[in-house]
């Protein structure tokens, strides 16, 4: 079993990396849970694979930084879109 969540953390790790995925992103797209991902990139990775754990917290670093921005656009569109059905 223990190799399975390894491997699962290789992969996710991969995956951010090439796609600059966010961890909402990763998880979708494996269909398991964001805590899930995190714990595999951010606790698993660093021992199985240090190279690799160092370039997904670079991009999930900006991904943290930027959260806030993608926030408030997703909410300004909702209310755009709100007020365009509205009048």
């Amino acid at each position: 079993m223990k190799g399975i969540v390894e491997e699962r953390a290789v992969e996710l790790g991969t995956y951010i990396r090439e796609h600059k995925a966010t961890v909402r992103a990763a998880a979708k797209k494996f269909g398991i849970s964001k805590s899930t991902v995190h714990k595999d990139v951010s606790q698993r990775l660093k021992t199985i694979d240090p190279p690799l754990y160092r370039d997904v917290k670079r991009i999930l670093d900006v991904n943290k930084a930027q959260r806030h921005i993608r926030g408030g656009l997703a909410t300004r569109m909702k209310y755009q879109r709100e007020a365009q059905r509205r009048g």
